[in-house]
């Protein structure tokens, strides 16, 4: 067969909606830019995603889609942000190795959920494209955009009309539509739909464990990869209205005359994607302050899609009892700063954090972390609060149910080390995915360290391959039980630690309980 026609024939696949045609690079086949629901414009603006609309002939799928509109920075410094992506930017990328005559398939898939806060980010990143893992030949890739920001993550529920409803979860609900969508297409792409692994990172990662609490998920994956997650960042219905309220009166500010006498449901709908943005930023700005600890935009729980906490699903047994690896890295705390810095690491906020507890639960705390409030204490209470003491508690809670393996990462490149922020959040990154070419990991590892980072992450790739073609890692890895709590520490040099920061952890279940009792802080 001619080489021109084989190439087309590999990369013309059929999927719900019509035919797309993808590209080859080197060995592997490529589709970008494809739909996986209906674009969510006008009325169908805070609305569960909709069907796929079909089209005609061949769709090219050789572009990436529109990125969720967020807002960016171009330059450097002080540049003016602006607001990047549109609403019709509900599309899924795959990525295929080519296979040869010997090779079989059908191959595991992996897909990974985009990180970024859930205000930012997209597929578009080095992590979606996923090069490293489909090089090695053993699965195939899938990543995807979903609703961000005030479009995704705020619960306009209480806003909604005869004439007119609001969907709440719309970010989960697209992740659901999308693993679907998996489901339904990706055996023709030579991917295996009974073995599909999801993982994510940081807010990505939240939705890995959210996912994993939520019914409607059973069935469309079978293994799940949560790095670095703030599993505790699910909301009731009371505090999620709040948040809506609140950002209600900065859109009519940002709006000003425009939204004079307009109905709040009609504003929501008709408001520009500027203003919204504009709006969400503001809010996010207050929350950390109002609400020391919690994240404004996050899924709520609700009496359709999250009928509980994950936490409550994890410890009961009703979340998916699925193999999971979950884990943080060393300092996740360090890297928050700045006007967005959503973590309780200001003297004010750990003061109210800690006022949710007894004054003997709040020393032991205090004791945890000697030198509070100063930096460096108070970045390791903030990053241990919203994500690795949670993580450990879904270690503790799912492996009474299933698989668990725990990790943390502690490699940082010298440069790191030396300004003060070691292994911090979202570090591991670029060494999982293969990418110390990106300028930012050209600068962590001007003073050295490249070849040991590079390695570092080659090892937790193959940890990751690995637990998708059969739900464990490589040896010597050993799974995490509740009694010893067996964690993989990657660094220089992997080891594996019992119990790690035992004093940290069981100061942090002091005060858990202490809040159970005692309640959260009035708003």
């Amino acid at each position: 067969m001619d080489r021109r026609l084989l190439d087309e024939r590999l990369a013309t696949v059929r999927v719900t909606g019509g035919s797309v045609r993808g590209v080859r690079v080197g060995r592997t086949r490529v589709w970008r830019g494809i739909p996986y629901a209906a674009p969510p414009l006008g009325l169908l603006r805070f609305r569960s995603p909709a069907p796929v609309r079909p089209w005609a002939g061949n769709r090219d799928a050789s572009s990436y889609g529109q990125i969720a509109p967020q807002r960016v920075r171009s330059g450097l410094g002080r540049a003016r942000a602006t607001v990047a992506g549109g609403e019709d930017c509900l599309t899924v990328n795959v990525r295929a190795p080519i296979l040869g005559a010997r090779e079989k398939g059908p191959l595991p898939v992996t897909v990974f959920i985009h990180g970024g806060g859930y205000n930012s980010g997209s597929s578009r990143d080095f992590s979606g494209q996923g090069e490293s893992f489909v090089d090695s030949r053993r699965v195939v890739y899938v990543s995807f955009n979903y609703r961000l920001g005030a479009l995704g993550y705020l619960d306009f529920t209480r806003y909604s009309t005869a004439a007119r409803r609001f969907d709440n979860n719309l970010g989960l609900r697209d992740q659901l539509a999308l693993l679907r969508w998996v489901q339904a297409n990706i055996a023709a792409f030579g991917g295996d739909p009974r073995n599909v692994t999801v993982f994510g990172e940081s807010a990505g990662g939240n939705a890995v464990t959210t996912l994993m609490a939520t019914p409607s998920a059973h069935g469309l994956f079978s293994r799940a990869i949560a790095q670095s997650p703030p599993p505790d960042a699910v909301y009731a219905a009371a505090r999620t209205a709040q948040w809506a309220a609140e950002y209600v009166e900065l859109l009519r500010a940002a709006m000003a005359e425009r939204a004079a006498g307009v109905d709040t449901s009609d504003l929501l709908v008709a408001a520009p994607v500027h203003d919204l943005i504009a709006a969400c930023v503001q809010l996010q700005i207050r929350t950390p302050d109002l609400y020391p600890g919690e994240f404004c935009l996050a899924p709520v729980i609700d009496a359709d899609l999250v009928p509980e906490s994950p936490m409550a699903a994890f410890s009961a047994g009703r979340a998916l009892r699925i193999p999971l690896i979950i884990g943080t890295n060393d300092r996740e705390g360090s890297i928050f700063r700045g006007r967005i810095d959503i973590l309780p690491r200001s003297s004010a906020r750990i003061t109210a954090l800690l006022g949710q507890a007894s004054p003997e639960v709040a020393d032991a705390l205090r004791q945890a972390y000697p030198g509070l409030p100063s930096h460096r204490p108070a970045a390791d209470l903030s990053g241990d609060y919203g994500f690795w003491f949670p993580s450990t508690r879904v270690a503790d809670l799912h492996s009474r149910h299933a698989p668990v393996f725990a990790y943390r990462f502690d490699f940082a490149p010298r440069l790191l080390r030396l300004v003060g922020l070691d292994a911090t959040h979202g570090v591991e990154m670029f060494a999982l995915f293969d990418r110390l070419d990106e300028p930012l990991a050209r600068a962590m590892t001007s003073l050295g360290g490249n070849e040991s980072y590079a390695a570092a992450g080659e090892r937790m790739r193959r940890h990751w391959l690995a637990f998708a073609e059969r739900g464990e890692p490589e040896p010597p890895w050993p799974g995490y039980e509740e009694g010893e709590r067996r964690t993989l520490i990657i660094s220089d040099l992997d080891r594996v630690e019992a119990d790690p920061r035992r004093e940290r952890r069981e100061a942090w279940e002091s005060f858990g309980r202490a809040r159970l009792v005692r309640g959260p802080a009035p708003a």
